[in-house]
């Protein structure tokens, strides 16, 4: 059986959503974090070389990385539901918001919080820069969701499993507030209305109110 090997409070909700929009039958082992560092505990570290979250097993197979784990359940399970097909209309927007979760959205964010723990002062021109780039990365967002009401177009796709995340729970790790962006407080709210977001979110991380707000 597909197992969803899920650290608490990280990028592995996402495979969890993804299982429960698509309803499939899965296994879900849930993993604490270490109370001194909030980091994956070691047997979570073991699972895989690279020993961070996401990480599923298939039988022999142990697979890592968000993108990877989503591409392997859409196109083994998910009978390709949540992905949109070369040819089909919005296909190209598709694939570039897939990759924007994790290839922009998400750097940018860690990106201000790491230069912000080595110097947060307005003297500090890099993270002056990163913050320019970082309300770039918003209003690009923001921008697309006003023209539709899921990122690749008018039906929820992967390209927003791999999105959410960034939005919501890692505001946890780097809070910032998102109320200069209304459509994508709109689009949290729709979501959050989702009963399979609301499904996996419970089995998640059930001691966590999702951060579906303007501030986290």
């Amino acid at each position: 059986m597909l197992t969803v090997h899920h650290l608490g409070r990280s990028q592995s909700e996402r495979i969890v959503w993804l299982c429960e929009e698509l309803g499939l039958e899965f296994e879900l082992k849930r993993y604490e974090r270490r109370k001194d560092t909030r980091l994956a505990p070691p047997e979570y570290k073991a699972l895989h070389p690279m020993g961070t979250a996401p990480i599923i097993t298939d039988g022999q197979l142990v697979l890592g990385e968000s993108g990877a784990i989503v591409e392997y359940i859409i196109a083994t399970y998910g009978k390709g539901r949540l992905a949109v097909k070369s040819g089909e209309p919005g296909f190209a927007d598709y694939l570039y918001w897939f990759h924007f979760a994790n290839g922009t959205l998400q750097p940018a964010v860690l990106r201000v919080r790491s230069l912000e723990r080595v110097d947060p002062s307005e003297k500090n021109a890099v993270l002056q820069a990163a913050k320019e780039q970082l309300t770039l990365v918003f209003s690009t967002v923001e921008k697309r969701l006003g023209e539709v009401p899921y990122l690749a177009g008018p039906e929820l796709t992967a390209a927003d499993v791999m999105t959410v995340f960034s939005l919501t729970t890692m505001r946890l790790f780097k809070p910032y507030d998102l109320s200069p962006w209304t459509n994508i407080l709109a689009y949290l709210q729709r979501i959050g209305a989702r009963p399979a977001y609301q499904r996996a979110m419970q089995k998640a991380d059930p001691d966590m109110t999702p951060l579906l707000g303007a501030t986290p």
